[in-house]
């Protein structure tokens, strides 16, 4: 429960009160399948700030109402939250910010998306190149979303030529984005050294708040990436997969956190095979490979209960 408190707070305030203290804002990133609402429930109780939800095509969530019920699940504990949305057109996704904006506290562009058939729709990455774009796109959402405090702001990889970047990203800031999340990767980079001197220079070039992603593997690793970046907050991906108390200072997942996890996908009626993956990988580092051929293919959630519970005495 002393957790609770903390997020509440947030619901009446500008999400963007969290970027001015000296507090580190800590950031469950977009992830597909994975930072739903439960998950996110999750996280928020390991000293997690601010939670974003699986990427949406902004095009199917303004058509479909069934889009909008399968791909956007929140509740009144669930914030401060960000929608992301994959768009290539202001007005979808300006629309689509419209839908959400009474239940989120803002939205995010996708700028960052590397598959292929994300950069082939013209989503994602592909959208870094064309800044007059996305500056047109940051307008039309502030122009339609009356709220002054629904935050709109975009997610990043950078060029090979920082520059470039750079201009992306004032370009964005004169447009009215609230902050910028730089994911230190080129678009065809996948396991290479994240450039941290690139968000550094970014960060060095802007007023508005930047946050650094890529290889956050520990509050430790988070704290150091904000001293060589500079950067006002840091998001998590594969991280807070693999240990969603991460942000709480936990070098790998504690059993109370897995306890936490199973009462909360029980009480949110979580199907089996996301309440099993997350399991997977929050275990990875916990248990031997004896143990991964066994627990991995279990089929049910009673057999998962009955391990956790004959394993480590979790009910």
């Amino acid at each position: 429960m002393d957790h609770q408190p903390a997020v509440m707070k947030y619901v009446t305030q500008n999400t963007l009160d969290l970027f001015h203290s000296d507090h580190l804002v800590r950031i469950c990133a977009p992830m597909v399948r994975y930072s739903k609402l439960a998950f996110r429930t999750l996280v928020r109780k390991y000293d997690c700030d601010l939670c974003y939800t699986p990427m949406i095509i902004a095009a199917d969530f303004v058509k479909s109402v069934k889009a909008r019920d399968s791909e956007f699940t929140t509740n009144q504990g669930d914030r401060p939250l960000i929608v992301q949305f994959a768009a290539k057109e202001a007005q979808v996704l300006a629309d689509a910010a419209s839908l959400v904006s009474p239940f989120a506290s803002g939205i995010d562009l996708n700028c960052g998306c590397p598959q292929r058939w994300a950069m082939a729709e013209g989503y994602g990455a592909c959208l870094i190149n064309n800044p007059e774009l996305v500056s047109d796109m940051v307008k039309q959402v502030r122009n339609q979303v009356g709220d002054p405090g629904f935050t709109i702001s975009i997610k990043i990889r950078i060029h090979a030529d920082i520059s470039r970047t750079v201009d992306l990203c004032r370009k964005a800031e004169a447009a009215g984005v609230s902050w910028i999340t730089v994911h230190g990767r080129t678009h065809d980079e996948r396991h290479q050294p994240v450039h941290y001197d690139a968000i550094k220079s970014i960060k060095e070039s802007l007023s508005i708040p930047v946050v650094a992603n890529g290889d956050v593997k520990s509050l430790k690793e988070a704290e150091n990436i904000r001293e060589i970046t500079g950067a006002d907050g840091v998001m998590a991906a594969r991280g807070l997969l693999a240990n969603p108390a991460m942000f709480a200072g936990y070098e790998e997942t504690p059993l109370a956190c897995i306890q936490d996890w199973i009462d909360i996908t029980l009480e949110h009626g979580t199907p089996f095979t996301c309440l099993h993956h997350h399991l997977i990988y929050m275990m990875e580092r916990i248990t031997s490979k004896q143990e991964k051929r066994v627990f991995n293919v279990l089929s049910s959630t009673s057999a998962v209960l009955d391990y956790l519970r004959d394993h480590y005495g979790i009910q």
